[in-house]
C-alpha cells in the first residue's frame, strides 16, 4: 500500500457490516466504499477519524471476479443500496457470513445447522418507503428519493429499480411535480405505501394552499395514486377531501389478508414475508394442543397463520393501534382462538397475566434493539420451541446467549434477503429446550 497526494493503493480483505471493503493502512483500517474482498483499488480518503479512515474507490486495479455491474444508474450516489456491485448469491453468502460471525463472536454461540437463505424477488420488490424531499431553489426544481450516500443530501435520481414499479418508474416525474407545488420547499418527506394500490403520504410543514390540494388531486388521478396528507404527526394522516385515509391489505397466504393503514409497520418486501410466515411455523413445530406466544406482534403478521394451527395464540404489542387492527384482521379472518395485550415489552411484565401462561410456542419478532428485556420473565419452562426473527444480527447474538444459559440449544439459524442490494441482515433462529 503506498499513499500519494491522499490516494491510497489498498487490497480489500473484507466485507463491513454496512457492505463497505475494509483494508489497513498502515496502522488503521479503511473502509472503502465500493470495493469487494480480493480487489486492489486506488481509493481517496474522504474522512478521518483516530482509529480508522473512509474513504471512496476512484479505480479499479484487480477486480473481484463476484463484481458486477450494477442494476441502477444511481447507485454511486444514492444511498439506498449499498451492494448492487456485488452479486445476489454473493450477497446472501456476505449476510450469512456476517450472522454467523455475530453469533460467535457476540454470543458464543453456533446453530446446529444452517437454515438455507430465503431469496425472492430482487427488483422491484420495496412495497414501503420513507423519501426525503428536498426543493433546491439553484436548480429550481425538488429532488425527491434517498439520501446521497454521504447522507447530506438528496440524491439526484429519476427512477429507483427496487421500489414498486408503479413509483420506482416516476420518480422523476414525481420531483417534477413537486416542483409545482406552491409548497414545494415545505414538502418534508414522501411515505410510499404500495398494496393493491398505490398511496403517497406527503408529509408538509404549512398549510397547503387550495390550488396545490388540486394538483395533488390531478396528480393522483392520472398515476393512480391514493394521495394522502401528513400535516402533523403520525396520527394527522387525512385524505385530501377530509376524510380518514383508506385501509390497505396484503396477503399472507391463500387463507388470510392482513389490513393496514399506510404509515403501519409492514414487512417491506412481501414474497419474503410470506416465506417467512411459512418458515417459521414450520420451524415452531405447531400442533393442535400447542398454546403460542407471539410477542411484538404488529398487524398479526404471524399471529392469524398461527392461529390457524395452534388450540390458542397470545399477541403482545407496545402500539395500540396496531393492536386494535390486529385484533380486527383476526376477527375479519373468522380466528377466534387469539387473545391480545398492549404492553411495552421493554419494561418487566413478570406480573402481567399473559406472561405467567403455559405457553409451548414462542415466536418474537422484536426491533432492532432486541428482546433482551423479555427474557428476564420468558420463555417459561414449558416453552419447548422458541423462533426469533432479527433485523438485526448483534441484538440476536446477545439474546442467543442469554437464551443458551437459559437451557435452550440453538438449533438452526439462517438469513432471509428482505432488503437485496443493502447490507441490512434479517434472520430467523430457532431454540430448543435441552
Amino acid at each position: 500500500m503506498q499513499m500519494m497526494d491522499a490516494v491510497l493503493e489498498l487490497t480489500i480483505e473484507d466485507l463491513a457490516q454496512d457492505g463497505r471493503g475494509i483494508a489497513r493502512s498502515g496502522n488503521k483500517a479503511v473502509f472503502v466504499a465500493g470495493a469487494l474482498p480480493g480487489e486492489r483499488v486506488l481509493a481517496h480518503v474522504v474522512k478521518r477519524h483516530r482509529q480508522y479512515d473512509d474513504a471512496v474507490v476512484d479505480q479499479l486495479l484487480t477486480r473481484s471476479p463476484e463484481r458486477i455491474e450494477p442494476g441502477c444508474a444511481h447507485t454511486a450516489v444514492c444511498s439506498g443500496c449499498s451492494l448492487q456491485h456485488l452479486s445476489p448469491q454473493s450477497q446472501i453468502e456476505f449476510k450469512q457470513k456476517h450472522l454467523i460471525d455475530n453469533l460467535q463472536r457476540i454470543g458464543k454461540v453456533a446453530p446446529q445447522r444452517l437454515l438455507p437463505p430465503l431469496q425472492r424477488d430482487v427488483w422491484g420488490y420495496r412495497r414501503k418507503a420513507r423519501l426525503s424531499v428536498r426543493y433546491v431553489e439553484k436548480k429550481a426544481r425538488a429532488l425527491v428519493g434517498f439520501r446521497e450516500a454521504n447522507g447530506r443530501y438528496v440524491a439526484e435520481i429519476d427512477h429507483c429499480p427496487v421500489l414498486d414499479p408503479r413509483v420506482g418508474r416516476n420518480i422523476g416525474v414525481l420531483s417534477a411535480f413537486v416542483s409545482t407545488l406552491d409548497a414545494r420547499a415545505c414538502i418534508a418527506q414522501i411515505e410510499v405505501a404500495a398494496a393493491e394500490r398505490v398511496v403517497l403520504v406527503f408529509r408538509h410543514l404549512q398549510v397547503l394552499t387550495a390550488a396545490d390540494r388540486e394538483r395533488l388531486a390531478a396528480f393522483g388521478a392520472l398515476h393512480d395514486y391514493d394521495i394522502v396528507l401528513q400535516p402533523a404527526g403520525l396520527d394527522s394522516l387525512i385524505g385530501l377531501d377530509g376524510t380518514p385515509p383508506r385501509e390497505l391489505s396484503y396477503a399472507i397466504d391463500e387463507h388470510t389478508r392482513l389490513h393496514y393503514l399506510p404509515l403501519d409497520f409492514v414487512q417491506v418486501n412481501d414474497s419474503i414475508n410470506r416465506a417467512m410466515v411459512v418458515q417459521a411455523i414450520e420451524l415452531l413445530e405447531v400442533g393442535s394442543s400447542d398454546q403460542v406466544l407471539d410477542l411484538y406482534c404488529g398487524l398479526g403478521n404471524f399471529t392469524l397463520p398461527l392461529a390457524r394451527c395452534a388450540q390458542r395464540v397470545f399477541g403482545v404489542e407496545g402500539d395500540a393501534g396496531l393492536l386494535a387492527r390486529a385484533r380486527d384482521n383476526a376477527q375479519r379472518a373468522g380466528l377466534h382462538n387469539i387473545d391480545y395485550a398492549v404492553a411495552d415489552l421493554t419494561l418487566d411484565h413478570s406480573k402481567s397475566a399473559w406472561s405467567g401462561a403455559p405457553y409451548t410456542r414462542l415466536l418474537l419478532d422484536p426491533p432492532r434493539a432486541g428482546a433482551e428485556r423479555v427474557f428476564d420473565y420468558l420463555p417459561g419452562s414449558k416453552v419447548e420451541r422458541l423462533v426469533y426473527v432479527s433485523c438485526h444480527p448483534g441484538t440476536l447474538a446477545r439474546d442467543a446467549a442469554v437464551l443458551t444459559q437459559k437451557g435452550y440449544a440453538l438449533a438452526a439459524a439462517g438469513v432471509m434477503d428482505m432488503f437485496p442490494h443493502t447490507a441490512h441482515v434479517e434472520s430467523m433462529a430457532l431454540f430448543v429446550k435441552r
